[in-house]
């Protein structure tokens, strides 16, 4: 077929159609398996979740033309293809941006005339080279390369071409996952016996850990399996969801029979390694266990001193951050004691003090997979903060000379300020303004049911928060006392209410008061707002509670999440070692609504990739607007009543391109940020005369975090992008949209045209003028009024020759249109 195409035909061709007729049968002259093999066109982002105020979009995903496979587990090559019209190397720095995301070595790119290709284990001579359409390297030759480029030996293949398990239903890894168990196999399999893998909240840790296990166990590799866990609804959950394919070489260390409900509604008994007598059977392959359920400080509760030393080859350890960091912890005499064993660390947040160190023990991650870059592929939900001051938190409180609390005593003459409220004073007054604030932005967002999680200083302030929000909301209340309530530690009322919370089906509790316990390890799909009532001193629990919101979840239409911020908390942000932007930061002053304002949403972070591809297309729609303990350090606290609290008006903070959070007005931080991005005036006046399509200028600002269309509203003006920058970053005179739109008529543009065509172009001109319509270049502009009223597209076009001659006329158009700087 190929060969009786004319050079003219081949260049006709759809970039499609290169590929169905000409890089597919290469491939499969070259002996790669078109079913197991080849994968076409493999989506392997969801794309950015974007929220502007109510509208919630996701933007394109990424996608490779061509992904190509030694086995399912193993991605070798990436080709990037482009019609005929391109050379055959135009793809190949697309490609290789894609190849770096998927961890994948080799690069083609290819047109139908031939390949570039590129090796980026950079062992090739050449490293970039091009290739006959019949020279395309066969699957064996591509594995050579790739074995000989991680230096396996035989044992160490049989274990990296060990498969995934594969449930017959079509569900696989996400490509970041694939990265990490290829990551974590390829360092066992080489001989490392201490492995790190940090991955955000919500990406997937315990699936990876399964997949992990699996393939060495099927190996058989590592026969006997521990996997440790500080949370029972972790294991229980982990055991009938993730590690269900293990069946009857499973078991649970514990002494206590349960009953859990599945993800598909059934319900399932968990088969147990010990009987009451808390004796070991040692006859399962897979044991998960708790922590303290297998030791403490007391020598009859170090159950783990029932297996020997050697008994476990693999174990893997969840949320690695916390317990098994210190060198002196309880839990670390675990792993001591199964120094033999392979140990797999995993955590979101690994932990480095002066104290604790997970590297010091794991080494260097093998793989990581930030918060920032969960939300850029779209995998994670963004989030807006808002962060609301009180007088006594910003002032501090001073009592009155013989000022008495709640008991009759004075109280200690002195300044208390933000870090001393409910942990040593209580001002009920502040409590019950807190309450109220939360409650008003659930009533202003317009659903009071979105489940919330409310972190508190102890269990003692949580009691006091729920009592707050009680009473102001006594009406849902009224109809399920579940409504608010309280989840700690020592609240077992509370606690066998944590399974409903997180049930995406489950109606109650709504509103949750904690302390600590919530903000790891609980799987809080639903949850759409975080308050933060308490300082948070730890980057590492920062991040865990951050993660309580990240999850998305499709079905019930949660693609971000709110964190309202009492004590200053959201300060992290500015750490380096923070690597989550918020979509949009918000400070409310007296008398201002508690939730943000929509023209006020910031809906990329810094420094990052726009969510439209090069040619336009558009996002997707997922939301439219309308649419449906005691205290730290022991003694009483002191409680001292009518002291009153107020909300005062501080300033809104924004994210510069270092990720900190900088002071000034949204027309400073614009101004700097264009100067950043266009060196002068003329450098401007050149970008936005050549490029085709300026909404696409527009686009690549709000990539940056620069939405333009905030400013319009603050200067009141109706300005077109071009005069608002020119006029925000250069100190020009801007004109308006209609005088810009008057002064193209005065100069009788359209004059040369024939009758039909000038009144299209003076539409369009109309069209630009009352909307701001851009692009007006694109046909699908003809099909809605007024244009639509003069005729077909195809009649509007042909009143101009043809398209071109219609583009021509219309870029014409354009140019004239920003004509006059002032």
């Amino acid at each position: 077929m190929g060969r009786l195409l004319t050079r003219m035909d081949k260049a006709s061709l759809s970039e499609r159609d290169i590929c169905t007729k000409f890089v597919t049968p290469a491939l499969r002259k070259a002996g790669w398996d078109e079913m197991v093999q080849i994968r076409e066109e493999y989506s392997f982002t969801k794309g950015r979740i974007i929220v502007r105020g109510k509208l919630v979009s996701r933007g394109k995903a990424k996608r490779a033309d061509y992904v190509l496979y030694y086995r399912p587990n193993i991605p070798l090559a990436l080709i990037e293809a482009k019609d005929n019209a391109h050379s055959v190397g135009d793809g190949i720095q697309q490609g290789l941006d894609y190849a770096a995301t998927l961890a994948i070595p080799f690069v083609f790119s290819s047109n139908g005339d031939g390949f570039l290709f590129h090796d980026r284990t950079g062992r090739s001579v050449p490293m970039e080279m091009n290739l006959s359409l019949d020279a395309f390297p066969s699957p064996a030759d591509l594995w050579a390369r790739y074995r000989a480029w991680k230096g396996f030996d035989a044992t160490a293949e049989e274990v990296v071409l060990q498969d995934y398990y594969d449930d017959g239903s079509g569900k696989a890894p996400r490509y970041y996952q694939v990265n990490a168990v290829n990551a974590a196999i390829e360092a066992i399999a080489k001989g490392r016996d201490r492995v790190l893998l940090v991955m955000a909240t919500g990406t997937g840790k315990t699936y990876t850990a399964f997949q992990i296990i699996w393939r060495l166990w099927k190996a058989g590799r590592r026969k006997r399996i521990l996997f440790l866990a500080d949370r029972n609804v972790l294991i229980d959950q982990t055991m009938v969801n993730d590690f269900r394919p293990f069946g009857a070489a499973m078991a649970k260390l514990s002494t206590h029979a349960k009953t859990i409900e599945r993800q598909d509604g059934s319900r399932e008994e968990l088969p147990l390694a010990l009987d009451k007598k808390r004796r070991v059977d040692t006859a399962f392959e897979i044991y998960l266990g708790l922590y303290q359920a297998i030791t403490g400080p007391e020598e009859r509760q170090k159950l783990y001193r029932e297996f020997s030393p050697g008994f476990f080859d693999l174990i893997v350890i969840d949320e690695c951050h916390r317990g098994s960091a210190a060198e002196d912890s309880a839990w670390r005499e675990i792993l001591t004691h199964f120094s033999g064993a392979t140990q797999i660390g995993l955590t979101a947040t690994p932990k480095e003090t002066e104290y604790v160190s997970n590297t010091d023990y794991f080494g260097e991650p093998v793989f990581t997979y930030s918060l920032k870059q969960g939300i850029s592929d779209g995998f994670l939900a963004p989030y807006k903060v808002i962060k609301v001051h009180i007088d006594r938190d910003v002032e501090g409180y001073r009592p009155e000379l013989g000022q008495l609390d709640r008991d009759g005593n004075e109280v200690e003459d002195r300044i208390y300020n933000a870090t001393d409220f409910d942990r040593k004073i209580v001002l009920d007054d502040r409590t019950v303004l807190t309450a109220k604030k939360v409650t008003e932005f659930l009533k202003e967002s317009g659903d009071r049911f979105q489940k919330t999680i409310v972190f508190c200083v102890d269990e003692e302030h949580a009691a006091r928060m729920r009592q707050a929000l009680i009473n102001e909301n006594a009406d849902l209340v009224a109809e399920n006392q579940r409504y608010v309530m309280r989840i700690t530690g020592s609240d077992k009322e509370g606690q066998d209410q944590l399974g409903n919370f997180i049930d995406p089906e489950s109606k109650y509790p709504v509103l949750v008061t904690t302390s600590r316990l919530l903000s790891t390890g609980v799987d809080a799909q639903t949850c759409r707002l975080i308050v933060l009532d308490r300082t948070v001193g730890s980057m590492t629990e920062f991040k865990q509670i951050v993660g309580r919101g990240t999850r998305v979840h499709e079905d019930t239409k949660k693609y971000y999440f709110t964190l309202i911020d009492f004590r200053g908390a959201t300060n992290h942000f500015a750490d380096p070692d923070f690597d989550g932007d918020p979509v949009q930061i918000y400070e409310p002053g007296e008398g201002d609504p508690i939730a943000p304002p929509d023209d006020m949403d910031n809906d990329l972070g810094e420094n990052e990739q726009p969510p439209l591809g090069p040619d336009g297309e558009e996002e997707t729609v997922l939301v439219r607007p309308g649419g449906p303990a005691p205290a730290a350090g022991g003694g009483r606290k002191i409680y001292v009543d009518g002291i009153g609290a107020r909300i005062v008006a501080e300033r809104v903070e924004y994210l510069d391109e270092n990720g900190k959070l900088v002071t000034e007005s949204l027309r400073d931080f614009t101004r700097t940020a264009l100067k950043r991005r266009f060196a002068s005036l003329d450098d401007f006046l050149k970008r936005w005369k050549a490029a085709e399509r300026k909404q696409a200028i527009v686009e690549e600002l709000e990539a940056e975090g620069l939405v333009l269309d905030a400013l319009v509203d603050e200067l009141g003006k109706n300005l077109d992008p071009f005069d608002l920058i020119c006029h925000v970053a250069f100190d020009r005179k801007p004109l308006t949209r209609r005088e810009r739109a008057d002064n193209v008529r005065k100069r009788d543009v359209f004059g040369k045209y024939g009758g039909q065509a000038r009144a299209v172009l003076d539409a369009l001109l109309a069209k630009y003028a009352d909307e701001g319509v851009l692009n007006l270049d694109d046909t699908n502009i003809l099909r809605i009024p007024p244009l639509s009223e003069l005729g077909t597209p195809l009649e509007l076009i042909k009143a101009f020759g043809d398209r071109p001659a219609f583009e021509r006329a219309v870029h014409e158009l354009q140019s004239s249109l920003y004509q006059e700087v002032v």
